[in-house]
């Protein structure tokens, strides 16, 4: 089934500061119809859906080909979206936020109860992203949290470009926001904020690094 027609698939748009009014009212009707945005990243490009749209969650995870129980991540613009996503904010947590964000660091927090079950992986935890790509940032504080799980099939290569994302998945989606060759590199590390912290994947952020700037606030990895 054909998306709208104001968003045929395939349809690219370039992302770049100030965000146009009609960029953000584009995107605003995809995340209405239960659609999937491409976007860029602080290192791959990600896929974007509403995360509060249950259907929605479950066709990214669908696409992807996603293992029951793993999370999906959400990328946020800006602190004050955390209380739609959390139900609390451990001190830990607060920490990691001040020292790493924005920047490729994932935090896992306690998710809502209302969240859909295939964006926490049934585990009560939702990780989330304070994004350092600037118009993504931009952009989400207009239309509120996405997803931001790489834009790739489960173990194909993370896509770097918008074109790349359109030889892969482009008749899967709704649009695509092209913003450049994104860094790529390593994905972003994963954290748990909660009662300790503990690295859950290392990557753009080494686990050392994490060590030494965690000492600075007398805190020690678990």
């Amino acid at each position: 089934m054909r998306g709208p027609s104001w968003a045929c698939r395939r349809d690219i748009l370039s992302l770049s500061c100030p965000i146009p009014p009609e960029l953000i009212a584009a995107v605003r009707r995809v995340m209405q119809s239960g659609g999937m945005v491409a976007l860029p990243t602080e290192t791959y490009y990600g896929l974007g859906v509403n995360p509060f749209d249950a259907p929605a969650v479950e066709r990214l995870a669908n696409l992807k080909g996603r293992p029951d129980g793993k999370p999906i991540l959400v990328l946020i613009g800006q602190r004050a979206q955390l209380p739609f996503l959390v139900s609390e904010i451990p001190p830990l947590a607060t920490v990691l936020m001040d020292l790493f964000w924005p920047g490729p660091l994932t935090i896992l927090f306690p998710a809502l109860p209302t969240l859909p079950p295939h964006l926490t992986g049934g585990t009560d935890t939702v990780g989330v992203r304070l994004t350092s790509c600037e118009p993504l940032a931009r952009l989400l504080e207009a239309v509120g949290p996405l997803t931001g799980t790489s834009a790739n099939r489960a173990g194909g290569p993370p896509a770097r470009t918008a074109n790349e994302v359109q030889d892969t998945l482009g008749d899967e989606i709704e649009l695509i926001l092209d913003g450049g060759r994104t860094p790529g590199g390593p994905p972003s590390t994963i954290v748990d904020g909660r009662k300790a912290v503990d690295v859950i994947r290392e990557g753009a952020i080494a686990r050392q690094t994490l060590a030494d700037m965690l000492q600075t606030r007398g805190i020690a990895l678990s």
